[in-house]
């Protein structure tokens, strides 16, 4: 079984690495970028572009949330469908009741729970569930990954870098974790966000 599920696991990332070279392309073209103009706003080479949207080339995730930016889309839409051209199903389901509860030191008022954790390609990734609860606290952090945010309920003001961002139901936020930050719920409510992980293998 496991040899069986490991064989649809390495199919799996083949067709999900050829859909992202073939979106990057298709939103490419509709934006009429040429090769160097998004190599020139992704900070790359004309060449590894080439080689991504051919799909001879596996980027880094930092290359590649650097190429979406750089085509003016959003994360969450880049994304969006992907799954559903993938000939086989990528579906793991996991209970409410088997999320793992955790703390984090000088956390107070902060409540959560990982739902899953996976080694995908280039980098492992942790999906993370918090409840921030009215006045909840913590010191400024710093993380070796970067953070994709999606706020499910509430309303939080992120703190990045001495910058703010003010979030409410259904925005969504990503960024370099190494950036000091710290989020704060706004009003009387908590707030209830899903959190992914992205930490780049060495």
């Amino acid at each position: 079984m496991r040899f069986h599920n490991t064989i649809k696991t390495h199919k799996m990332e083949g067709a999900f690495l050829l859909e992202i070279s073939k979106k990057i392309k298709k939103y490419r073209t509709e934006k009429r970028f040429t090769l160097q103009e998004l190599a020139d706003r992704s900070g790359v080479t004309k060449g590894l572009i080439s080689q991504i949207e051919n799909g001879r080339s596996i980027p880094s995730l930092p290359v590649l949330f650097s190429i979406i930016k750089s085509l003016e889309i959003a994360i969450s839409d880049f994304f969006a469908d992907i799954a559903a051209h993938l000939d086989v199903e990528p579906v793991i389901v996991r209970k409410k009741e088997e999320y793992e509860p955790f703390q984090k030191e000088d956390a107070i008022g902060f409540f959560y729970h990982r739902i899953h954790t996976q080694n995908v390609a280039a980098a492992t990734v942790d999906i993370v569930l918090l409840t921030l609860e009215p006045g909840a606290t913590r010191p400024m952090v710093q993380t070796e990954a970067f953070e994709y945010k999606y706020i499910i309920s509430g309303k939080v003001e992120y703190e990045i870098n001495g910058n703010s961002y003010v979030l409410e139901e259904g925005d969504s936020l990503f960024f370099d974790g190494r950036l000091s930050h710290v989020p704060r719920t706004i009003g009387k409510k908590p707030a209830v966000m899903l959190i992914v992980y992205f930490f780049e293998q060495e």
